[in-house]
């Protein structure tokens, strides 16, 4: 289906009640929080403006679901930003998210509206238009830990020359021939969270889990008891429905979907995971740079 002209989302006038909750019902998320004065939370060229243009357009294209372009797109911001006004941010079970959970959540969206805002145009939209599906590059944040990059170059630790492999390469040549490979396009569109031990990593992540109600989460880690232990604490924490078994080739879903599984299992699947994931948290990044 043709995507609309850029005119089309820019509508000065604010969305009727109706539109709020047809929109709302659509892509699971309120685009008017409680308290908010509509004439400034849904001002035009505000990213929450341009996700709502581009669901009631897909609503007028006849689609049920949101397409996988707004969910990447719009799932997570929308969601960080409705966990992240309540006063007390928290889990559907009602647990507390702590501070340094928050400050997780909260680092990523602050990149993300920051992005977003960037990607608008003189019209207000999100580029829907113009090619608008097409993905642009995201600049989000650096791939390394939050505020390393700020420090005094003296205090930065030099990287260590040969970096220690946990997994068997035989088809690794040499050197030379790995620092010829072209650059990871995706590198910055990775965040990386530093959690000391007893921290509450996975009750962050499931912070992102209740963020994103749309949007497909991949979660991988190393051994199969720690799916285990994932799946657990999803089903504690109230989350059993969103769990699902691997989504590959084109099979979508748009409920949210909660997919744990292992890193060897990615590599066997590589290219042929589904779309409908939109977010992968990678467990104990540290260890499986590979």
């Amino acid at each position: 289906m043709a995507e609309p002209e850029t005119a089309t989302l820019a509508v000065a006038s604010l969305p009727s009640s109706d539109e709020l909750e047809r929109a709302a019902s659509f892509t699971r998320e309120p685009f008017l929080l409680e308290g908010e004065d509509p004439a400034v939370a849904l001002a035009s060229g505000t990213p929450r403006r341009a996700a709502l243009d581009w669901a009631l357009s897909e609503l007028a294209d006849g689609r049920e679901v949101p397409s996988t372009k707004w969910r990447r797109r719009w799932s997570l911001l929308l969601g960080l930003d409705r966990l992240l006004s309540q006063d007390e941010p928290a889990l559907v079970d009602g647990t507390v998210l702590s501070a340094h959970q928050v400050d997780a959540l909260s680092g990523t969206l602050t990149a993300l509206f920051a992005e977003s805002q960037r990607a608008l145009n003189g019209n207000g939209n999100a580029g829907r238009a113009n090619g608008a599906g097409a993905e642009e590059p995201l600049l989000l944040a650096s791939a390394a830990i939050p505020g390393e990059e700020d420090l005094p170059e003296e205090l930065v630790e030099d990287e260590p020359e040969d970096e220690p492999l946990d997994w068997s390469d035989p088809s690794r040549e040499d050197d030379a021939e790995v620092a010829e490979a072209p650059e990871d396009p995706n590198a910055a569109k990775r965040f990386w969270f530093e959690h000391a031990t007893g921290a509450g990593k996975t009750v962050a992540a499931l912070g992102f889990v209740e963020a994103s109600r749309t949007g497909g989460i991949l979660i991988l880690t190393h051994r199969r008891n720690l799916v285990d232990q994932f799946h657990g604490e999803l089903r504690d924490r109230g989350y059993a429905k969103r769990i699902a078994p691997a989504l590959l080739g084109n099979k979508d879903n748009a409920a949210g979907p909660v997919t744990v599984e292992t890193y060897q299992w990615f590599v066997r699947n590589a290219g042929k995971i589904s779309d409908a994931y939109t977010i992968v948290i990678c467990d104990e990044a540290h260890t499986a740079l590979g």
